[in-house]
């Protein structure tokens, strides 16, 4: 096989020799348009799974790598006048142009040939390659070049950085927080030899620019930042290599190969260097290029086979850096308003890939510091006595909203059981909320309960429209107060253009294929193409609409609810006057964001005056329409600001589901950022929803600030004792039911 890369970085230089390791008889060359000791950069890091991944791979060029290293397990974090360490993490680093010189001499000795000083933007001259590996950086001029083909989307970010080295030999990876007249600079720095470190200097555009850096030559960056960071750099001097301010670019492409050319490295995918993965990433798709080649020998299906399986990891990578390179982007949302010990737990789990857990294993004493320091400002705001020796998991601290205080911060989701008969609540019911209850969680939210007969999602949705419907929900709330010291709300809606549809498991969002009411929405737009159409509001029908939720807080109030729920989220009724995917009113109540809301806005003022002044309101929000020209984060925190004025107490934060054709990008906690920027943004406390499913997760988001409470579904359907568990877990001792005492003497074994 016949084989060109071009590109003499870690990628192109790294596939290279385990190509030609893997069989002498490949014909390889790598073309680079630099000479060989030409480098960008000075440092790269590397942790220590990524190193067994280089082991496996070729044990040679490993053992040199490890030889080149200078590791360290320490992180310390200067901010607030502080410096915070955390141990155990577990990394290396070492000099870029020493890894180029032990790629490219292995390759040597295995027989790779090397062109350097060779530009490259057509594969025309290597029409007979078997294989073209584009390997040539985050400005791939063959990527450009066949544009089409790859469909590259790039996103430029708004912050600005520089690359330096200094002289300093830093002995821990080190973050500096410093800040000036101009404003916060941030600095990423390492050690990568006994005698040199990286020093990389970011900031946001706005401080940039009144620094007066936006046309600074490489000399007069390196003689700001020696003046900046004076004190930090103690005398040493900075380095320049090509250091110009530079924004970061964030690569995709839908396609990563074209005929027989395929794109590897920072050419099909980028990751932000603040989780150190860019030559990570590289090096580890030379790996599954060369291991999909030996596996199917044909290009064409080795192309397709390491697209498809070396996708899915790299887009989880992404999505972890792009969470990383947020948080470093909005440092001001979280620096002075975190105290240190939170603000330094923040930054150590930004990218939501690093725990409670994970931290705890790693460095005990710094995680009982933060949990320490959780628990006192918990205890403080729910006006309780301090536990903290030892400090319990910040999951077990308590939380106040006006009058009521929950015992711990987890929440049962609000779901859907589409098992009510007329609308009203049964057996099912007082299980399946008692049991959670039961189950040790702090907050039990009742179902979407429609205000209203044709309010309604399906024929089994609950309701509160009705004397017998307070009743029913009364057994439940009356079981929940007598038997848990959990609290107990609802959560009051009214379905719109998505009502009028079949139970969950007959199809969901389906419309009736008989007894239909009519629906109501902001337009009269439907939900799918075949669906029922809306009438669109008239003033009329917002006023009774209105009256309908200040009637069903009266009665969630007679039944003894604790705190209602407003349902603003998921393209019911109140969410369709929000999202202008839904909302194409040429009244007041349509337009701008401001007109959006106008309506939601009335119905939270009317029930907010109907509801106890000592109780509390959430209203639920969709932070993201996830669909061209929908809701933003940025509406979000109109939306949430707007309603924290109105005097709403709490806003659970959740996304999607306005449209049938929204692209969520799932993931582990997917929508906590949107709770995070809301929870800063608007000073308002807040719930997040979506994809938790371990109290490492809970934990984890609770004490880095990024929610109040954490709320979760389908853990909880799988096992109503989710809490209890994840409390015997942690070792944290959770009062039982007097009924259930008998289970302080099991033991129980084996796996659950």
């Amino acid at each position: 096989m016949k084989v060109v890369c071009v590109g003499g970085g870690p990628a192109g230089l790294y596939f290279a020799l385990l190509l030609k390791k893997a069989d002498p008889a490949h014909d390889v060359t790598v073309v680079e348009r630099n000479r060989a000791d030409d480098t960008f950069g000075f440092g790269v890091v590397f942790s220590d799974a990524t190193l067994e991944n280089f082991a496996q791979a070729d044990p040679e060029t490993h053992r040199q790598i490890t030889d080149a290293f200078f590791h360290w397990d320490d992180i310390d974090i200067h901010c607030q006048g502080q410096v915070l360490t955390s141990a155990g993490h577990g990394f290396a680093g070492m000099s870029r142009q020493v890894l180029l010189d032990i790629l490219r001499r292995r390759g040597e000795a295995l027989g790779v040939r090397y062109r350097f000083q060779t530009e490259v933007d057509d594969v025309a001259p290597y029409a007979d390659a078997d294989l073209v590996l584009a390997a040539d950086g985050v400005n791939s001029a063959l990527r450009n070049r066949y544009a089409e083909h790859f469909q590259p989307e790039i996103d430029v970010r708004p912050n600005k950085f520089v690359w330096l080295g200094t002289t300093f030999p830093f002995s821990a990876f080190t973050f500096y927080f410093t800040e000036d007249e101009h404003g916060l600079w941030r600095v990423h720095a390492y050690r990568y030899d006994p005698a040199h470190s990286t020093f990389i200097v970011e900031t946001t555009e706005e401080a940039w620019l009144r620094a007066g850096l936006s046309s600074a030559s490489e000399d007069d960056t390196i003689a700001f930042c020696e003046q900046l960071f004076a004190r930090e750099l103690d005398g040493h001097a900075l380095m320049k290599n090509r250091s110009l301010w530079r924004s970061f670019p964030t690569v995709r492409n839908r396609r990563w190969y074209w005929k027989n050319v395929v794109l590897v490295g920072d050419a099909a995918h980028t990751a932000h260097f603040s989780i150190g993965s860019g030559t990570k990433l590289a090096m580890e798709d030379a790996i599954a290029l060369a291991d999909a080649i030996a596996r199917h020998g044909d290009v064409p299906a080795a192309l397709a086979a390491y697209d498809e399986e070396r996708r899915l990891a790299v887009e989880s990578t992404q999505r972890a850096a792009q969470v990383s390179l947020e948080w470093f982007e909005n440092t001001e949302r979280y620096h002075g308003r975190l105290v240190p010990e939170q603000f330094a737990f923040s930054l150590l789990t930004r990218s939501l890939r690093v725990t409670h857990e994970n931290l705890r294993v790693r460095d005990p004493k710094f995680v009982e510091a933060v949990d320490r320091s959780f628990a006192e400002h918990a205890a403080t705001q729910a006006r309780q006595p301090v536990r903290t020796q030892p400090p319990p998991p910040p999951m077990f601290t308590p939380f106040r909203l006006r009058e009521m205080v929950v015992p711990n911060r987890v929440v049962v989701s609000p779901m859907c059981q589409y098992s009510a008969e007329d609308g009203t609540a049964n057996d099912w019911h007082v299980v399946h909320l008692g049991s959670r209850a039961v189950g040790g969680a702090g907050l039990v939210i009742a179902e979407m309960t429609d205000v209203s007969r044709e309010g309604r999602i399906s024929p089994g949705c609950a309701g509160l429209y009705k004397p017998e419907h307070v009743r029913a929900w009364s057994r439940v709330v009356d079981f929940v107060h007598r038997f848990t010291p959990a609290k107990i709300g609802i959560q009051l809606a009214h379905a719109g253009r998505k009502g009028s549809t079949r139970r969950m498991w007959e199809g969901i969002d389906e419309p009736l294929p008989a007894g239909n009411w009519p629906l109501i929405s902001a337009s009269p737009i439907p939900y799918f193409g075949h669906s029922q159409v809306p009438r669109a509001m008239s003033r009329a029908d917002m006023d009774r609409v209105r009256d309908d939720f200040m009637r069903a807080t009266a009665m969630a109030d007679v039944a003894g609810f604790d705190i209602i729920e407003l349902h603003f989220a998921h393209g019911y009724l109140l969410a369709s006057f929000i999202s202008p995917l839904t909302n194409r009113r040429p009244d007041e109540y349509g337009g701008s964001i401001g007109n959006r809301l106008r309506f939601p806005l009335e119905v939270f003022d009317a029930v907010r005056a109907a509801w106890p002044a000592a109780k509390p309101i959430s209203v639920r929000i969709s932070a993201h329409d996830w669909a061209p020209d929908g809701t933003t984060p940025e509406d979000a925190v109109y939306v949430a600001a707007r309603l924290h004025a109105h005097g709403c107490d709490i806003v659970d934060v959740s996304s999607g589901n306005t449209v049938p054709h929204d692209r969520p990008r799932y993931g582990r906690l997917y929508q906590t950022p949107f709770a995070d920027r809301i929870r800063h943004d608007v000073g308002i406390p807040t719930m997040t929803v979506g994809a938790i499913s371990t109290y490492a997760d809970v934990n984890s988001v609770l004490a880095a600030g990024r929610a109040d409470l954490c709320v979760l579904a389908r853990a909880h359907l799988y096992d109503p004792y989710w809490t209890r568990h994840a409390a015997l877990d942690q070792g944290y001792e959770l009062p039982w039911p007097s009924q259930y005492e008998a289970v302080k003497a099991f033991t129980p074994r084996g796996p659950r």
